[in-house]
């Protein structure tokens, strides 16, 4: 089978240099470029010593031209930046975007979230929103595909299966997030350079995080009134990880055991997402460096209540992992190609 050639675009961040890790472990990939603005010219292994011995090109500026001599275009941008890209898509590329630039369906959900125009309006219906475990192959029949934000990702896997089945409460959803500081990416240090990164917890978007808007319209999709939840995410003084604590009211008659079960006969015949026994505690530790999702059902003191945990690697599983998850079930590949 010939190899799939590939571009990265935003190589240097630590979503593209994880990507870039991965994609070297892909046999159907060839890494044909690597795109970056402040490191043109140079070679990736700057970044991460474990690429120095790869056969990897030197990082470019990125060029539309490109485009002629690539089947998948994986952007790690800014938001916006993928927008001016999927112009300029050829018949025979695919854009597989880790930012938010395709994960909401209305532009005017864009521009009240991100506080920007969308630059591609025309393009969103030629987009699929895909996490893997929950939209399945339906990208296939997509050009541009939006990877979901990492918050959302450990979010929608624990939550949706409970509200397809009715089995929880969609009025009184609390949703306690935190995330190692490589979620904001490498300014994070000029950004909370007086908050004592390394040794404090920070809360932040209180109220309004941007993940909000993708967590709602995906979770709208399931109930007959419009879900309310409150989602609080927090930085923590630890570089990857992201642990989800969510607070549910079970529906009339529902049991910890029903919740369980469900999640158990929904998520049996997945690859990444792990349902662990009930009133297991989970850390972050037990999935990083990989593409899975653990999950656990924990009770209340309350009869009527359950706390759920979801735990990924935000930078795998929420970000370059899930990406190549994607790609992986658009070319029909194994989906844990490259990933295990």
């Amino acid at each position: 089978m010939p190899k799939l050639n590939v571009l990265v675009a935003g190589s240097t961040g630590y979503i593209g240099i994880q990507l870039v890790n991965l994609l070297t472990k892909h046999k159907f990939v060839n890494i044909k470029y690597l795109c970056g603005n402040s490191s043109v010219g140079k070679n990736i292994a700057v970044y991460d010593k474990k690429l120095k011995n790869k056969k990897l090109p030197k990082i470019k500026k990125f060029n539309y031209n490109f485009l002629k001599n690539v089947d998948i275009i994986f952007t790690a941008l800014p938001n916006g930046e993928a927008q001016k890209i999927s112009k300029k898509l050829l018949n025979n590329n695919v854009l597989i975007d880790l930012a938010a630039d395709f994960r909401l369906r209305k532009s005017s959900d864009y521009l009240k979230w991100y506080k920007q125009k969308h630059q591609a309006p025309n393009k969103i219906k030629d987009s699929f929103y895909s996490l893997p475990e929950l939209t399945g192959k339906k990208l296939r029949n997509y050009q541009i595909i939006g990877c979901p934000g990492c918050y959302p990702t450990s979010i929608l896997l624990a939550l949706t299966p409970l509200l397809k089945k009715k089995l929880v409460k969609e009025n009184n959803i609390i949703i306690d997030s935190k995330s190692g500081y490589s979620g904001a990416g490498r300014g994070v240090h000029k950004k909370y350079k007086n908050k004592n990164l390394y040794e404090s917890l920070s809360a932040y978007g209180v109220g309004f995080h941007r993940h909000n808007s993708e967590i709602e319209q995906f979770l709208n999709k399931f109930s007959n009134s419009k879900i309310i939840f409150s989602f609080t995410p927090h930085l923590t003084p630890m570089f990857r990880g992201i642990l989800s604590t969510i607070y549910v009211d079970l529906n009339k008659d529902r049991t910890i055991n029903n919740i369980y079960n469900e999640l158990v006969r929904f998520y049996k015949n997945s690859i990444f997402v792990k349902v662990v026994k009930v009133d297991k505690m989970l850390s972050t530790n037990d999935v990083i460096n990989t593409n899975n999702c653990e999950i656990s059902v924990c009770k209340s003191k309350y009869r009527n209540k359950a706390i759920i945990l979801s735990t990924i690697d935000n930078l795998i599983k929420g970000g370059a992992g899930q990406a190549i998850q994607n790609m992986n079930i658009l070319k029909n590949f194994k989906e844990h190609e490259g990933l295990k």
